[in-house]
């Protein structure tokens, strides 16, 4: 097992604590002497406490950014993109569940320059979903009607509260939940014809 770096140890100690007691309630004295490391390390890391916290953003939004476009590239079909872009929007949760929880908990402290950098790849995310929408519409598999920005900004709403009640160790594989989000998206987009292929590819409960 590779030794931690310098900032791998911040980034988790920092998680730990700032899900103990909250973004305020802890200094950057107490992460510094809980990782093992000094201000020296700290700061040449990160450039604040700021810092951090969008350190712990960006890590998972990157992930979900490169495994959609994956998904959206490796398949031909909009049922097989939108299905597989959803899990690697689900998938998140289950890799970065502590990153996620304190960034959606603490993350309104940070400073607008951070946000509006999070605005821009949170965009970035919305315009993909909205592409494979409008490639669905084109291809006949989805409904003509349904507006591509409101189904899309649906079904991010739809998948982002999940870090609220999602338990590893819970009853339900991300793969069983993703299904459930499949089902439910899939039914109120496709045509006729999208809902024997999302049946074929078996993105459907039975």
């Amino acid at each position: 097992m590779s030794k931690q770096s310098v900032k791998e140890r911040i980034l988790e100690t920092a998680l730990d604590l700032f899900q103990q007691k909250g973004y305020h309630g802890v200094s950057v004295d107490e992460i510094v002497e809980k990782a093992g490391t000094s201000k020296g390390g700290f700061y040449h890391n990160f450039k604040s406490k700021d810092a951090l916290l969008y350190e712990i953003h960006d890590v998972f939004i990157s992930f979900v950014l490169k495994q959609t476009k994956v998904a959206y590239d490796k398949y031909d079909n909009p049922i097989e993109k939108v299905c597989a872009m959803l899990y690697a929007f689900t998938n998140v949760f289950d890799v970065y569940n502590r990153h996620i929880t304190v960034f959606y908990d603490e993350g309104t402290y940070l400073p607008p320059t951070y946000k509006l950098i999070i605005k821009e790849k949170r965009t970035e995310y919305r315009k993909l979903i909205e592409q494979v929408i409008e490639d669905g519409k084109l291809s006949g598999d989805f409904r003509e009607e349904i507006s591509v920005t409101i189904t899309a900004m649906a079904i991010i709403g739809l998948v982002n509260w999940t870090y609220k009640w999602y338990k590893q160790n819970g009853p339900l594989t991300m793969e069983q939940i993703t299904l459930h989000f499949n089902d439910l998206i899939l039914r109120g987009i496709v045509t006729d014809k999208g809902y024997e292929e999302a049946l074929s590819y078996q993105h459907l409960l039975s």
